[in-house]
């Protein structure tokens, strides 16, 4: 039986228009999240904000000043039956969840020789588990309603350009964007949309991510030390602001983009990356008997259709 696989309609935007909608935002409390939610709310959307934060969430609520549209509730996104009692109460407030937004996310670095089991679980079990957990708890409350949605992974660009110290963060964020590139097409033939978020540095606090490790996570680590001294870093005032990012992500949205990049200063290093992935492929005739064994693996769809959408957009600009 031939393998086709599933393909968004061309064009396909299923919140075009954010109006009325509801999304779910994960580590929505500050920084990255709190742009997106800030964006969201004054183009009309309703927003829950999913925080393990407990204290920051009255405090991004007030800064919101949208009452109606703002839903808050404290959430550890490792911990799945909390997950699927923060998404009913979200239901429970705002009847549908259109857009998932799975944010939350910690700065786990430092020499990979350093990296401990604790340091590992912990790391990939917020920025990649946090990302999955979301994926199975809200997926099927959106395809339920039949009124079409759009996720949003945060991967990084860390996870198109891995640099040295970042082999857990890298690790989690390279998923994310495979997860996002092979869902595409099965989402978007039920009509969702799925984009992965990768951002450069931004105004936030993820330098006080070691504030948050779990007791049972500081056993078996290597990085503490280097945790505590990350939290005493500054942002650089040249690092992008949590509302402009929050803009782009939008943006995104409502064009239902494969990727939402944030800073073109990484492009040349993505291009020298790209560029010798290929220069690694054998210099050999091609197979094409085995080609056409294996069609379903040589291609997926989505990049086609993701070019054609940026040509389009790109003819009428």
């Amino acid at each position: 039986m031939a393998f086709n696989p599933p393909v968004a309609p061309a064009g396909s935007a299923p919140m075009a228009d954010v109006t009325g909608k509801t999304a779910f935002i994960t580590g929505g409390a500050n920084g990255i999240g709190l742009g997106i939610a800030r964006a969201l709310v004054k183009a009309g959307a309703n927003v829950v904000i999913a925080d393990i934060r407990e204290s920051s969430l009255a405090e991004a609520k007030a800064s919101l000043a949208a009452d109606a549209q703002v839903e808050t509730v404290q959430l550890d996104v490792t911990d799945r039956a909390a997950f699927a009692a923060a998404a009913d109460k979200a239901e429970a407030r705002f009847g549908k969840i259109h857009m998932l937004i799975g944010n939350a996310g910690i700065g786990v670095m430092g020499p990979i020789m350093d990296a401990r089991y604790d340091d590992w679980d912990w790391g990939m079990g917020v920025n990649l588990g946090g990302v999955i957990n979301g994926l199975v708890t809200i997926l099927p409350r959106i395809k339920a309603h039949g009124e079409g949605g759009q996720v949003v992974t945060t991967s990084s660009q860390s996870g198109l350009l891995p640099i040295s110290y970042s082999a857990i963060y890298s690790a989690a964020k390279a998923a994310i964007i495979g997860i996002t590139e092979a869902a595409r097409g099965e989402l978007g033939a039920i009509n969702i949309g799925i984009s992965a978020f990768c951002p450069g540095p931004v105004q936030s606090n993820i330098s006080a991510s070691g504030e948050l490790r779990p007791e049972d996570k500081k056993q078996d680590t290597g990085y503490l030390q280097r945790e505590q001294e990350l939290e005493k870093r500054p942002n650089s005032p040249l690092w992008m602001s949590a509302d402009e990012v929050g803009e782009r992500v939008l943006a995104g949205i409502r064009a239902n983009d494969l990727y939402i990049l944030t800073h073109p200063e990484f492009a040349p290093g993505m291009q020298r990356r790209f560029d010798s992935i290929m220069a690694s492929v054998p210099d050999e005739p091609h197979n094409d008997a085995r080609a056409k064994e294996i069609f379903f693996l040589l291609d997926n769809p989505v990049f086609a259709e993701q070019s054609a959408r940026h040509a389009k957009q790109a003819e009428t600009a």
